[in-house]
C-alpha cells in the first residue's frame, strides 16, 4: 500500500521503511485469516490471486519499493520477499489440505462394500497360432522328428547359397527380401535352420525348424512376417514314398480326419524332385466350396528330395544319404483349422477374436 503524496515527500527513508513494515504486519494476518477461511480450492485460489497475482497486494507493496531512498531499498524488499514467501507455504499448506480432504470425500462417496462377491477374473488363452505351433510339434516328436530353432537374422550362405540359390536368382531380389547391413537379412524361411543342422554332420537326421519369416507381403493372405515349419530327414535309405507316407499321416492327424492327397509336380531350387502337395479341402470335404475356388483342393505345401548340391555343399555324399524335405505355413493351417478367413486378424489383437479360443 502507497503512502498518501504529502506524507511520502515528507517522510524520509526510515519512516518510509516502518511504514512498510507495519503494512506487512498486518497484511499478513490478514491473509492468514483469509486462507484459513477458505473452504474450497477455488475460494483460495481467489485469495492467492488477490495476495500475489499482478495486481496483489505483495506486488503493490514491491512497486512501492522503488519510492524509497536507494539505501533502504535492499531492507525493504527482503522484508517484501519474506512475508510473500511466508504467504506461498500458507498457501501450499491449505491447498494440501483441501486437496487430502476432496479425495477423502470422494473415496468415502464411492466406497467398497467388501461382502458384495468379486467380479472374477477371466482365464486367458493361447494365440491360435501358439495352439497350432503346439500341435505340430507334438505331432512330429511322436514321428520321430526333434525340433530345431535358428536365427532370424541370417547370412545369405545360409539362407541362400547353402539352399542351392545362385546369386542372380529371382528368390534374392531386394522386393521379396528384407536385406539389413554387412550383408545379413531377415531370413525368408526357416530353411537356414535345416542347413546349420546338416554342417554339424550328425546323421541320421530328422529334424522340423518351426519359427517366424519374413518377406515383403501384405494382403488378406499375406503378412511381412508369418510362422513356418520345414521338416528335412537324411539317411542312408530315404525315398519319395517315405515323404508321402508321412505327410499323409501328419495331414490327417492335424485335421483328424481322412484326407486325399495329390502330388503335383513343381520347381524348388534345394529339392529334385519337387512337388506341391494339395490335399482335400477340409472346409466341403472335396465338394468344391468358396475357399478352394470350387475345385475341392487346397494347395497345402510345398515339398521334394533334397538336392544333391545342397548335401554336397554341407559335407554329406548324396551317392550314400538321400533326405526329403517339406515346408508349410503354420498361420495357413491355423485358418483351415479354425475357419479363419483373413489372416491379418491373428496379428490385430482384438479381444473379441481372441476369446474364442480361451
Amino acid at each position: 500500500m502507497r503512502l498518501p503524496a504529502q506524507r511520502r515527500r515528507a517522510a524520509n527513508g526510515s519512516v518510509w521503511l516502518k511504514y512498510i513494515v507495519h503494512d506487512l504486519t498486518e497484511l499478513l494476518e490478514r491473509a492468514r485469516s483469509d486462507i484459513a477461511a477458505s473452504g474450497d480450492l477455488r475460494s483460495l485460489d481467489e485469495v492467492r490471486v488477490r495476495l500475489l497475482g499482478k495486481k496483489g497486494a505483495i506486488t503493490e507493496q514491491l512497486k512501492a519499493v522503488g519510492s524509497l531512498p536507494v539505501s533502504e531499498r535492499p531492507a525493504a524488499g527482503q522484508a517484501i520477499n519474506r512475508v510473500k514467501q511466508e504467504l506461498q507455504s500458507v498457501l501450499e499448506g491449505r491447498r494440501a489440505e483441501l486437496e487430502r480432504a476432496r479425495v477423502e470425500a470422494q473415496l468415502g462417496a464411492r466406497s467398497v462394500d467388501m461382502t458384495l462377491p468379486g467380479r472374477g477374473q477371466v482365464s486367458g488363452g493361447l494365440h491360435p497360432v501358439t495352439r497350432t505351433l503346439e500341435r505340430l510339434r507334438t505331432l512330429f516328436e511322436r514321428a520321430g522328428f526333434s525340433v530345431a530353432e535358428g536365427p532370424e537374422i541370417e547370412d545369405e550362405f545360409h539362407n541362400f547359397e547353402a539352399l542351392n540359390i545362385p546369386a542372380l536368382h529371382p528368390a534374392r531380389a531386394e522386393h521379396d527380401t528384407f536385406y539389413l547391413r554387412n550383408g545379413t537379412l531377415l531370413r525368408t524361411h526357416t530353411s537356414p535352420v535345416q542347413i546349420r543342422c546338416l554342417l554339424e554332420g550328425k546323421l541320421p537326421l530328422r529334424v522340423i525348424a518351426p519359427g517366424r519369416v519374413y518377406r515383403r507381403d501384405s494382403d488378406v493372405t499375406h503378412t511381412p512376417m508369418f510362422h513356418q515349419l520345414e521338416a528335412l530327414a537324411v539317411d542312408t535309405d530315404i525315398s519319395f514314398a517315405n515323404l508321402k507316407a508321412v505327410l499323409h499321416g501328419f495331414l490327417q492327424a492335424f485335421f483328424e480326419r481322412e484326407l486325399d492327397l495329390r502330388f503335383r509336380p513343381s520347381y524348388f531350387p534345394f529339392t529334385e524332385p519337387s512337388a506341391e502337395v494339395d490335399m482335400q479341402c477340409v472346409i466341403c470335404n472335396g465338394a468344391g466350396c468358396r475357399v478352394c475356388s470350387r475345385t475341392g483342393w487346397l494347395e497345402i505345401l510345398g515339398c521334394g528330395m533334397v538336392h544333391p548340391n545342397v548335401l554336397r555343399i554341407c559335407g554329406v555324399d548324396p551317392e550314400c544319404c538321400t533326405g526329403y524335405a517339406f515346408g508349410l505355413g503354420i498361420d495357413r493351417l491355423a485358418m483351415l483349422r479354425y475357419g479363419i478367413d483373413d489372416l491379418r486378424l491373428f496379428f490385430e489383437n482384438d479381444l473379441r477374436f481372441l476369446r474364442q479360443f480361451n
